[in-house]
């Protein structure tokens, strides 16, 4: 079980972890301490991806350092196991950059804003999470032109209002934790001094586009009657027979994760298409399958992917998952974090690839980096609530905050850090593209 733990039995002693990892030491970075080359650490990543699709992966990472940052989890991950960890664990998203917030629609149709990656998910030490947070707001600020006084501003709005956030929760009962949400009227509300009624406006437009429905009238055409998928190589790409049956086995065998009621909907529904798709950044290489359902009645179109899930870039420092299928490991983790989780989320084995199941859009609204970056650091405070959130439903407020105490000297140790590892991250990229140019990697273009 992902946080297994027996009633009661949950608190790590706080302030006995400042002697484990001196608050002081959360600024540091050490690059001739990381103990592995960045380079290698990435490309040992393809070995169980679709080897025809790296190249697009490698020509995404090596556009600029914020993209390259998206596919560098394996990299943060062994860069923050090479130093010491305070033993406070939570449920770690285990990607947890800025982009990877956005808004979602719940099971009762509401907009919330949550995480929304979870391929990396595992139990881990909560300053992590915080860490690439924190290193991508400076990354992001750097890629959109934002000054270094700006990329400050948001570092430290994020990590004020995850402290804040988990000194509130110290004193909140734990249910009222997991039923915590930010609906969308609170989230444009942070977002001031906007109109947060235009805000409100324009996002929900937005999400009624980012639909089964929208998405069927964008990516979708008639032919023969029939409605199918519209390919765009090699984005998008048909299915080999033996493919095909994959994904329709797939999609038979995922009905032993999801409750009844679920899969009863889910009989009213018919196969209609599948393709392969590309997605992301460091998702690319992975096998995942684009599924066009039909309304058995009225041929309303449902999309759902399946997408495949390896063992997250930190259990080779923390300890391999309790779960055997990664899939499962994934939407658990999913479960846990988030506040509401969409109901068609499920997992499944075939050809001895592990994968989960999620429905495609369903009124999902990402941010765009150029999108937020007037607004960086109100976004930034926003996301580290929903962070803090997600850690004490799994965590323990108290253990964190006796860590984190009330001095300043935390949050001007995590401003330099983020600032530290941006640089990092910068001479990585360059190790990366260079590699790129010189053609001593396999590239293609991204095909954004």
């Amino acid at each position: 079980m992902l946080m297994s733990r027996s009633l009661g039995a949950h608190h790590t002693d706080g302030r006995a972890a400042r002697k484990l990892v001196p608050r002081t030491t959360l600024a540091a970075w050490d690059e001739q301490a990381r103990g592995h080359d960045a380079l290698r650490t990435i490309l040992a990543q393809g070995e169980d991806r679709v080897q025809d699709l790296i190249p697009i992966r490698h020509g995404r990472m090596s556009a600029s350092p914020w993209t390259y940052f998206r596919g560098a989890a394996a990299v943060m991950a062994a860069d923050l196991a090479s130093t010491p960890h305070t033993g406070i664990t939570v449920q770690m998203c285990g990607d947890a950059h800025v982009l990877n917030f956005g808004l979602w629609r719940t099971p009762e149709r509401s907009l919330s804003f949550d995480l929304r990656d979870f391929d990396e998910t595992l139990p881990g030490p909560f300053e992590w999470d915080v860490k690439r947070l924190l290193a991508s707001l400076v990354i992001l600020a750097r890629e959109n032109g934002v000054p270094e006084s700006g990329a400050r501003r948001a570092v430290s709005s994020a990590y004020r209002n995850y402290a804040d956030t988990m000194r509130e929760y110290e004193k909140t009962p734990e249910l009222d934790i997991w039923y915590d949400r930010i609906h969308l009227r609170h989230f444009a509300a942070k977002l001031e001094p906007f109109d947060a009624d235009e805000l409100i406006s324009r996002l929900e437009a937005r999400a009624l586009k980012r639909t089964s429905r929208g998405a069927s009238k964008k990516l979708t055409t008639v032919i023969d009657g029939e409605r199918r998928i519209l390919l765009r190589p090699p984005l998008r790409t048909a299915l080999a027979s033996a493919e095909e049956k994959d994904a329709a086995a797939i999609a038979a065998a995922y009905r032993d994760s999801v409750p009844d009621h679920v899969w009863t909907l889910l009989t009213h529904y018919r196969i209609a298409d599948t393709v392969r798709q590309v997605v992301g950044v460091g998702s690319v290489g992975m096998r995942v399958y684009l599924l066009l359902l039909e309304d058995l009645r009225t041929a309303d179109p449902l999309f759902i992917q399946a997408k495949q899930a390896t063992a997250s870039v930190y259990e080779k420092f923390l300890g391999p998952s309790e779960y055997a299928n990664h899939g499962q490991r994934v939407i658990n983790g999913q479960r846990l974090i988030q506040s509401a989780t969409d109901m068609f989320v499920g997992w499944t084995r075939k050809g001895g690839h592990d994968f989960y199941i999620r429905q495609f859009r369903d009124g999902k609204v990402i941010p765009s980096g150029q999108n937020i970056a007037g607004r960086l650091a109100e976004f930034a405070g926003a996301c580290g609530r929903v962070l803090a959130r997600a850690h004490a439903r799994s965590g323990d407020p108290t253990s964190i905050n006796d860590y984190l105490g009330k001095s300043a000297k935390v949050e001007e140790g995590l401003i330099r850090f983020a600032s530290a590892y941006a640089d990092q991250n910068e001479r990585d990229h360059r190790q990366f593209a260079k590699a790129v140019e010189e053609k001593t990697i396999p590239n293609a273009p991204g095909w954004e």
